[in-house]
């Protein structure tokens, strides 16, 4: 009984903890990290009432990752810099951060995991073999979330981007400027490309330019192409003084058109991947349904000759 209550003791700590740092991100939305922007330098009451995981724990995670980064490749840390902007995390957490997360949960994991195997009077080998794995499930763990994230998020951008340049089309021909549309679509839209949307109308506002701006927006969210295209589209148009209503239709038409094609390869993809769960456990499962009772008959009629 005291065994299962140090385990349960443990496990709520984990628990506790992963719910503090992961629960501070989702709370600042991206208007408000502008916003925030846009007011440097002035502390505000608001900020002072901050969640305890963002004003303690993180610059904790900062100064702590810090120091074991300092050697770390420059490549790896422009990798980690992507990944976070693929997920929108990119002004919510710097690099340094979110490694000394992994770093900080690692440690905590392995400080855990060999101190119940220790109660449990387990060897020494046992415990030290447990604890290297609970190191390599904290540091790897934040990284499958990450990558997770990053992926539906950019799904989901791939799903709404034809919806929205329907709606930016529309606003663009009804005789609204590009920024004024942009605008529009914020308003009536909700969800990842809105908010990218948002960040890039806020960008031009603080006075950057609006290639430039377009251009971050397509390198923020890279394993998004379709996004990629109409930005490149969007920003040749406004140099060459193309219409922009014309590039926006003819975009939205070809990415409808892409979506369709890989849905479509999805589809011819689907039977040769269903094969391999046909072979091992369907047809087992018929070939003893059909030929069992006829084996069960031979068996017997060998018995009684």
């Amino acid at each position: 009984m005291p065994l299962a209550i140090i385990l349960l003791s443990i496990v709520g700590a984990v628990c506790f903890t992963l719910i503090g740092i992961f629960s501070g991100q989702q709370e600042s939305k991206t208007q408000e990290r502008i916003s925030r922007a846009l007011r440097q330098g002035e502390m505000t009451a608001e900020e002072d009432n901050r969640p305890l995981n963002v004003r303690l724990l993180r610059p904790m995670l900062h100064q702590f990752a810090h120091h074991l980064t300092r050697w770390a490749p420059k490549g790896k840390k422009e990798q980690t810099t992507a990944k976070l902007s693929a997920a929108g995390l990119s002004g919510q957490w710097e690099e340094a951060e979110w490694k000394g997360l992994q770093y900080a949960l690692s440690v905590l994991l392995t400080l855990l995991i060999f101190g119940m195997f220790s109660l449990m009077n387990s060897p020494l080998v046992t415990r030290l073999e447990m604890g290297i794995v609970g190191f390599m499930i904290g540091y790897i763990f934040p990284n499958f979330w990450l990558k997770a994230k990053a992926k539906q998020r950019q799904k989901e951008i791939q799903h709404t981007l034809p919806d929205i340049l329907d709606l930016l089309t529309v606003s663009v021909e009804a005789g609204l400027g590009f920024d004024a549309a942009l605008l529009k679509v914020v308003e009536k839209q909700k969800g990842a490309l809105a908010e990218e949307f948002l960040r890039v109308l806020q960008e031009i506002k603080m006075g950057r330019p609006r290639r430039e701006s377009l251009r971050d927006l397509a390198k923020r969210n890279k394993p998004a192409e379709d996004l990629g295209s109409v930005v490149a589209s969007l920003v040749q148009a406004d140099q060459l003084g193309i219409s922009i209503g014309g590039v926006l239709r003819n975009q939205a038409k070809q990415i409808r058109q892409k979506q369709r094609q890989r849905a479509e390869e999805k589809a011819q993809k689907a039977p040769i991947k269903m094969m391999i769960p046909l072979v091992f456990f369907v047809f087992p499962n018929i070939f003893i349904i059909v030929i069992g009772p006829a084996v069960i008959q031979i068996v017997e009629m060998f018995k009684q000759k």
